[in-house]
């Protein structure tokens, strides 16, 4: 049971933290709980139907299959996720506007949130998936489902509560600070998402490896221990990392602080050109 209950917890926690960070990323917006949980069902369904194929898919170009699945939903995440930021760094006063309204329907919201529910749905996809198949395995192996049944459900609660927990952290940072410090945790969860699709690319063989092993640094923080393993789910800490695994990572932290300053940069334009007509307009009104 125990045994169990420490991998389910391990796929639970990766899928929970990136739910956790989506939600507080969407602060404040409306209908944001729909969205998100509309993409939670979208990836249990869809780890459903992977792990019933997943033999097939596991043969598929070459035995390759797997690897470039698992590389795809990566890539995939972390698109949504730049565009996320992008979107935000264009729009971020407009919201932050909308939300110190009390009383008023944060609309603006919108079109992040159809971001956010992909990058949600491909989380629970991805972990539901290896979850699935692994519990699979366990009863082929004739595991008692008392027991597996036991240990998956500590395990989801495990990682679950650990998720809710870093939700709430999120939620106590002052609103003037949040958009910066959540637009700073996706950044980081996608540059670690592209440095591991990296991983699974080199292991297809479809991108070379470079040099195997820049570092080693596992005698000092180990990737399987509790706080390694949530550095490589928030920052992609890797205690061996590839070299390609290196430049996915700065390339995709670089190509995603660039169009967030730039698309900054005019938005904080717009902010400035608004600024005078409303001062003009309050000049010419009636008094």
């Amino acid at each position: 049971m125990l045994g169990t209950a420490v991998i389910v917890f391990r796929e639970v926690l990766e899928a929970a933290l990136i739910v956790a960070i989506v939600m507080g990323a969407s602060r404040g917006v409306a209908k944001r709980g729909r969205w998100v949980g509309s993409g939670i069902a979208l990836g249990v369904l869809g780890a459903v139907v992977v792990a019933a194929f997943a033999g097939a898919i596991s043969d598929a170009v070459e035995g390759r299959g797997q690897e470039i699945l698992n590389a795809a939903i990566l890539l995939a995440a972390v698109m949504m996720l730049a565009w996320h930021n992008v979107w935000m760094s264009a729009h971020g006063r407009e919201v932050a506007g909308e939300m110190s309204r009390l009383g008023h329907d944060v609309g603006v919201g919108t079109r992040p949130l159809s971001a956010m529910l992909v990058v949600t749905a491909l989380a629970v996809l991805r972990e539901g998936a290896e979850t699935v198949l692994f519990l699979f395995g366990l009863v082929a192996s004739g595991t008692q489902r008392a027991e597996l049944l036991a240990g998956g459900l500590l395990g989801l609660a495990g990682g679950v509560l650990i998720g809710f927990t870093l939700y709430l952290g999120l939620l106590r940072i002052p609103l003037r600070h949040f958009f910066s410090v959540t637009g700073w945790v996706v950044l980081l969860l996608a540059a670690g998402l592209a440095a591991n699709a990296a991983g699974y690319l080199s292991q297809a063989g479809l991108v070379p490896t470079l040099v195997p092993e820049v570092w080693n640094s596992a005698g000092i923080l180990a990737q399987d221990s509790v706080i390694g393993q949530l550095l490589h789910i928030l920052v992609g800490y890797n205690d061996r990392p590839s070299a390609i695994q290196l430049v996915f990572y700065v390339v995709t932290l670089a190509g995603i602080l660039v169009l967030m300053r730039l698309f900054g940069r005019q938005d904080a334009k717009g902010a400035r050109h608004k600024l005078p007509r409303s001062a003009l307009a309050q000049r010419m009104s009636p008094s």
